[in-house]
């Protein structure tokens, strides 16, 4: 019998010739990834374990993203807690304020590998598995266990394969798939296992997409998302990454919980309407949805490509007197990027507010607040009640190419009219 990627990343990890689903092993991981939302508590588990010294210096990677700047005296505090931790352990990376989101920058500065087991202190870690890793996000006490042991307990995960087929049509983009993926799975059919994301659709897909997909895997309850590496992956990494890599794919005799299959040749833009992540609608069914702000960033869609499709609309054109537009760049070297292209200064002559690489309004940090009675709309990845401000504001989930056409309008639009 053969295994999945997930099973033989933790054989691999926990030094077994084999794993089998449901079984607990205590894996090595390669990385452990803490920020200024979850840190302080990774490291309070840690202290509370009697232990002073994380177990490799060079393996933690700690980023502020979420409340980046800080913007009250507790969110400084917490700032200032972890730049002396980082200090007192003699942490090599460090990212601070301005940087970018943490799931962007880890890919971006060389620290995923394929093959690799990451646990992160943040439930959309599972981004990395874009690259071919086991990537996880586990709560502050397990971080903490992984910073003074370099292991994790896991139970080996069920896989579901997604094997997706179609070329995407004028855009319909990789977040048009997974809202898809998201509304025929729902918020808790994946509960604990890994999907493993395949097919023609994703061969042809870019890196910024295979990421967004992973991204929203915790979406469905998903342990990990994963996709095997091929040779677009080793091209993306091989000016970022040095040393060996030994990637993993499953085995053609794999056995997987269910296999679903998706045709989305003529799939149109979806958007996940208010509270749930899998109330998704076509974007022709929304037409009537008048908005008040849209959030353009995020760990899911603040990248280059994305920025690009928001250009792609809205240069020469204005943004609506009655919307408001944050766009936020998901790392220094994105934002860069854009203002080398010449998209900063148009986005900014549409009149788009750019703020500097964080959070931002995602998760309502620090900025971008929704009031009582607004609609936002939004390219990140959760539209819960109450994630973008005010428990009676409402928040639509889309691609960039929705947000940017809805932008000149002020309603929700359909991108393939403008």
């Amino acid at each position: 019998m053969g295994y999945t990627v997930s099973e033989k990343i933790l054989a691999r990890a926990s030094g077994n010739d084999a794993v089998n689903v449901g079984e607990i092993v205590k894996a090595k991981v390669d990385l452990v990834m803490i920020h200024d939302a979850t840190g302080v508590l990774a490291i309070q588990a840690m202290k509370d374990m009697g232990r002073t010294k994380v177990w490799d210096p060079n393996k933690v990677i700690i980023v502020h993203d979420h409340v980046a700047p800080a913007c009250t005296i507790q969110s400084a505090k917490v700032h200032k807690e972890l730049r002396d931790f980082v200090k007192e352990q003699n942490i090599k990376y460090f990212y601070d304020v301005g940087e970018g989101v943490c799931h962007q920058l880890l890919p971006e500065k060389g620290h995923i590998k394929p093959g690799t087991v990451v646990v992160g202190a943040d439930s959309h870690t599972c981004t990395y598995g874009a690259f071919g890793s086991f990537a996880t996000g586990v709560g502050s006490t397990d971080a903490g266990v992984a910073l003074v042991f370099g292991k994790n307990w896991f139970k080996v995960p069920e896989t579901i394969k997604i094997k997706i087929d179609g070329v995407l049509k004028n855009k319909v983009t990789a977040k048009d798939v997974i809202l898809l993926i998201a509304k025929k799975i729902g918020v808790s059919g994946a509960t604990y296992s890994s999907l493993e994301l395949s097919g023609e659709t994703i061969s042809e897909m870019s890196i910024s997409g295979r990421m967004t997909l992973c991204n929203m895997a915790i979406e469905m309850g998903a342990k990990a998302g994963i996709v095997e590496p091929d040779e677009k992956t080793y091209s993306w990494l091989k000016s970022k990454i040095n040393g060996i890599y030994e990637p993993i794919l499953a085995d053609e005799d794999a056995k997987y919980k269910k296999t679903l299959k998706f045709d989305v040749t003529n799939l149109e833009p979806q958007v996940a309407c208010p509270h749930n992540v899998d109330n998704v609608k076509p974007v022709s069914d929304l037409l009537d949805v008048t908005i008040n702000q849209i959030f353009i960033g995020s760990c899911t869609n603040g990248r280059l490509e994305d920025l690009k499709q928001v250009h792609s609309i809205l240069k020469g054109k204005k943004i609506s007197k009655n919307v408001r537009m944050l766009i936020v760049p998901a790392s220094k070297t994105i934002y860069k990027n854009a203002l080398r292209n010449g998209i900063i200064n148009d986005l900014l002559d549409s009149g788009a507010v750019i703020s500097n690489p964080s959070c931002a309004a995602c998760f309502g940090g620090s900025i971008g607040i929704l009031a009582p009675g607004e609609v936002g709309l939004t390219t990140s990845n959760r539209n819960f009640k109450g994630r973008q401000g005010s428990p009676e504001s409402e928040v639509y989930l889309c691609s960039p190419y929705v947000a940017a056409a809805s932008a000149i309008t002020g309603k929700i639009t359909d991108p393939r009219s403008v």
